[in-house]
């Protein structure tokens, strides 16, 4: 029977953890034994998931488009809390669904600053401890759309390929370290992310999931637990996840 690791001696660095994944992430963990980094933009939620969780959860207002921000955040970690061993880069968003010669600059840029960028800085951050320590997870949030194009998927696509192969060349990078690196890419899910790539618009956001049963926060949350309490002999490269009611599509051919 394979030994799980015990949650209980891990100290789990959340970003994005105000909402959808990242929240679900930090209660999954918290509520095993870990303890918990839960940083975000968004004091008000911050401060409620400290309320929820308590003493083994530490909560840091952070943008992780800001790169001093993210690196002093590492630094200043309270002694209770300054040697995390799993980093989850979960921040993350989409925006619009335009067509590339139509989509509004400002929202590729913004995706870029936070999918690519903030990803990088995150990890960079936090990797030289664990390699000090010969310990620790790195687990980025990528998605089917890294290897899947679609229709006004343009630059979202493309930073999730980007963390696909950043992930992998992690990996690379990290042989003969006991550091591991996994990259989660889910399918449809349900959260606020749709709310936010449709900028509120409700109508459009409900007809996405119209018809089907999507994967929850909690079903995300849930696989990234278990890939971080496999033996630490075992690494997950990159792990997919749909609804069943989701796949794949033919090629698109447009006859004139």
């Amino acid at each position: 029977m394979i030994q799980m690791l015990n949650p209980e001696t891990l100290t789990v660095l959340v970003t994005g953890a105000t909402a959808g994944f990242g929240a679900a992430v930090c209660r999954r963990f918290h509520q095993a034994g870990a303890k918990v980094i839960a940083t975000g933009r968004r004091q008000d939620r911050l401060a409620a998931l400290k309320n929820e969780l308590g003493e083994r959860c530490h909560t840091i207002e952070l943008d992780v488009t800001k790169r001093e921000a993210v690196f002093e955040a590492i630094e200043l970690l309270p002694e209770a809390f300054n040697r995390p061993n799993v980093c989850v880069a979960n921040a993350g968003l989409a925006l619009g669904l335009e067509p590339a010669h139509e989509a509004d600059i400002t929202d590729w840029e913004q995706m870029i600053a936070t999918n690519i960028n903030g990803a990088v800085s995150t990890v960079r951050a936090v990797l030289p401890g664990m390699v000090a320590r010969d310990e620790g997870h790195l687990v980025l949030l990528g998605s089917v759309a890294g290897d899947y194009p679609y229709p006004g998927g343009n630059v979202y696509g493309a930073t999730k390929a980007f963390v696909k192969q950043f992930a992998l060349n992690l990996r690379a990078d990290l042989l003969g370290s006991n550091v591991r690196v996994t990259n989660i890419e889910p399918g449809m899910a349900e959260t606020e992310f749709s709310v936010v790539r449709m900028k509120g618009d409700q109508e459009r956001v409900g007809k996405i999931y119209e018809g089907l049963t999507p994967m929850t926060a909690e079903d995300i949350a849930e696989t990234i637990f278990w890939s971080c309490t496999l033996p630490r002999h075992l690494n997950i490269n990159r792990m997919q996840m749909m609804p069943i009611m989701q796949a794949f599509s033919p090629f698109a051919v447009k006859r004139r």
